[in-house]
């Protein structure tokens, strides 16, 4: 992805050194951080951080990068995020970070799990048009974009559909198994070819061989429902001038 964001500006890459699949918005606090400069394939200035994801971003934001970047992009992570993934994904995460400095990001998935037979220039072609679209036009700052590309060259893409990630799809379940003295342990199975397709979900159009598009706010906190719950309290609220 660096090669290919190198056509549209100055790039700087910040990456978990290891994989750090569904670390969500971990971040590291009881040891040290290091960063590592690595040699890409491309001419990007890269940076191996053995943390989160989402350290990667504080990283840069706040140590590596003289001033903001114009946007940030997270990914590609090899395997869909879509459904409940946004709330267990690292990839998310990254992106949701750089949110959290107000600055404009996406996040790039993609529906394959075998990076060893990967064909990184189809995926090239497919992206290229997406990020060519999202750099004409200015997202907002509380805004990020969750990306995710079917394994499909261009020509075979049946399109780009926005649509909501559905939270119905839960693609992990809990799997009991019997150790050798007995005792039962738990791993957690992806289902993911086995889920339901549901229509015009942003999993059942990506299984049908669309690009989706998701976009996520930052604002959790919604004033409707806080003047609702002001007044559940409202007889708690003045206790001290009550005395």
């Amino acid at each position: 992805m660096a090669d290919l964001l190198s056509h549209f500006g100055e790039v700087t890459v910040v990456c978990p050194e290891t994989e750090k699949s569904a670390y969500s918005h971990k971040i590291t606090l009881r040891q040290p951080l290091k960063l590592k400069k690595v040699d890409f394939a491309s001419h990007a200035e890269a940076f191996a951080v053995n943390g989160s994801p989402a350290d990667c971003v504080k990283l840069g934001m706040e140590v590596l990068l003289p001033e903001k970047p114009d946007i940030v992009f997270s990914g590609i992570n090899i395997g869909p995020n879509v459904g409940r993934d946004l709330y267990y994904s690292g990839t998310i995460a990254a992106a949701q970070e750089a949110m959290l400095y107000q600055v404009p990001s996406v996040s790039v998935s993609l529906e394959t799990f075998d990076s060893r037979k990967i064909k990184f220039d189809i995926v090239k072609q497919l992206l290229y048009q997406v990020v060519e679209v999202i750099v004409q036009n200015k997202i907002p700052k509380n805004l990020m974009l969750n990306v995710n590309l079917p394994y499909t060259s261009k020509e075979l893409c049946k399109g780009v559909r926005v649509v909501p990630m559905d939270l119905s799809v839960s693609r992990y379940n809990f799997a009991g198994l019997n150790d050798p003295h007995g005792h039962i342990y738990y791993w957690l199975k992806d289902h993911y070819h086995e889920l339901e397709l549901n229509e015009g979900t942003d999993y059942h159009l990506l299984r049908e061989g669309y690009v989706t598009i998701s976009p996520i706010e930052l604002v959790h906190t919604r004033k409707r429902r806080i003047d609702q719950l002001t007044r559940w309290f409202y007889q708690y609220t003045n206790l001290q001038e009550e005395k």
